[in-house]
């Protein structure tokens, strides 16, 4: 049955419902003479509004017909079984209040059959919204990220928030957007890292955050922007890498899995069937990898980035093999943060990503958690300890060996939903070219 907003309460149109008042926006109006018909459309779903012209006021009548597509009202009538309708009832209108008056034309259509640029549908974020397929997309959204916090919670983790205007950068200086603060240089943060790993020592022991980050990254592509929701996670007492990998993969089958059962609604208004990966997820090495894409006639060499064309052609290969999602471990350390912890006698990490359907949507592993091994992984990236000051103190006092991850929402959502561009799975994207609406 369909939810509508009423007056009196808000909950089905049924049967047994005799006179109810409605809200949303005219979707559509059919006039056919001697009866007319009008589409009524809230969050939920659409209603008909059926008006013989007999049957009801004649201003009444001419008013409701009148009425421009998209246009606010509320319509107050009696409900009537109907074979005609999905639904089995329509609504025979009384009285009806016009709040808002849509302009002519619409900047764009809302059920039109036509192709829209992406573009255009950013601009009118507003509009593009009132699609049904458009809002299905972000009842997924908030239904993963409430997964997320249920998979967190029974891990024993807590919601924790971090500062997102600091000193300085987690991974250095070239992506980060500067901030006057105060006469001081601040910058927007590019991940909570430091404070994480900070409140490791600080005995929290299990932490994880959903909250925003900035990358000054000038890649204008289908997967980038400059401000994205990022589910980070840093837990303590740790073995090994693959102690963060079980945790992750155990919150993505949770995801997957409450996604395909509690979201089938949306998924329906999507036309998308959620598959769960086998598991345990498979494993590969990087330097697996780089001989997967030289094979394919990519000619990687040791040390360099798997890049979008990489991830793809492995991607495909993981995909014949029956696998969507897998993690690639054992990078070179120079391509991995200063907080990675090395691998000891070999120019590897103790690293990992998550790849789902060819693409990144995870990168993390195990940190380096002595004080002076720190440093000097600082002083190999050309970074200043002295710039780092807070965050080295939390190693001086005994920092347990722990390790994290971050995942970015957006590209999470947009690859669960096969989205062409990760811009569809943002309200309100930010990119090197868009800073409104």
């Amino acid at each position: 049955m369909l939810h509508m907003t009423f007056v009196r309460d808000s909950g089905n149109i049924s049967r047994e419902d005799t006179n109810v008042t409605v809200k949303g926006w005219v979707q559509d109006l059919r006039n056919l003479g001697g009866i007319s018909f009008l589409t009524l459309r809230d969050r939920h779903g659409t209603i008909q509004i059926t008006m013989p012209k007999k049957k009801i006021e004649p201003a009444l009548f001419e008013s409701l017909t009148r009425l421009s597509r998209e246009s606010a009202i509320a319509v107050t009538g009696e409900v009537k079984e109907s074979s005609q309708t999905a639904l089995g009832v329509e609504i025979i209108p009384t009285s009806f209040e016009l709040y808002s008056e849509a302009a002519v034309p619409l900047p764009m259509g809302v059920v039109d059959k036509v192709n829209v640029e992406m573009d255009t549908r950013l601009n009118n974020r507003f509009m593009d919204l009132r699609k049904q397929e458009s809002k299905a997309v972000f009842g997924i959204r908030s239904l993963t990220v409430e997964l997320i916090s249920e998979a967190m919670a029974k891990k024993g983790f807590i919601s924790i928030n971090t500062p997102k205007i600091v000193a300085s950068g987690a991974e250095g200086g070239a992506t980060l957007f500067g901030v006057d603060y105060f006469g001081k240089q601040a910058y927007l943060a590019q991940s909570p890292q430091l404070y994480k790993q900070m409140l490791m020592s600080a005995g929290l022991d299990r932490v994880f955050e959903i909250g925003p980050a900035f990358r000054a990254e000038h890649s204008n592509t289908n997967r980038h922007v400059t401000e994205f929701i990022s589910f980070d996670g840093e837990m303590a007492w740790i073995d090994r890498a693959e102690d963060v990998m079980a945790v992750i993969e155990d919150a993505i089958d949770h995801v997957l899995r409450g996604l395909k059962e509690r979201g089938k609604n949306f998924l329906e208004i999507i036309g998308k069937e959620i598959t769960i990966p086998k598991r345990p997820y498979p494993v590969l090495t990087y330097s697996e990898c780089l001989t997967m894409v030289n094979n394919c006639g990519l000619p990687l060499k040791h040390g360099d980035d798997l890049g979008t064309e990489g991830e793809k052609i492995i991607g495909d290969i993981m995909a014949e093999r029956g696998s969507d999602i897998y993690f690639i471990t054992e990078y070179p350390e120079e391509a991995k943060p200063f907080y990675i912890m090395e691998k000891e006698g070999t120019d590897l990490s103790f690293s990992f990503d998550l790849d789902y359907k060819g693409q990144e949507i995870s990168s993390g592993g195990q940190r380096e958690h002595r004080y002076s091994e720190l440093v000097g992984r600082m002083e190999k990236k050309g970074l200043d300890p002295e710039d780092f000051g807070s965050y080295l103190d939390a190693f001086r006092y005994g920092m347990p060996p722990h390790g994290g991850w971050g995942i970015g929402v957006d590209r999470l959502v947009m690859k669960i939903l096969d989205l062409q561009n990760v811009r569809e799975a943002i309200l309100f994207p930010r990119d090197v070219n868009r800073l409104t609406p």
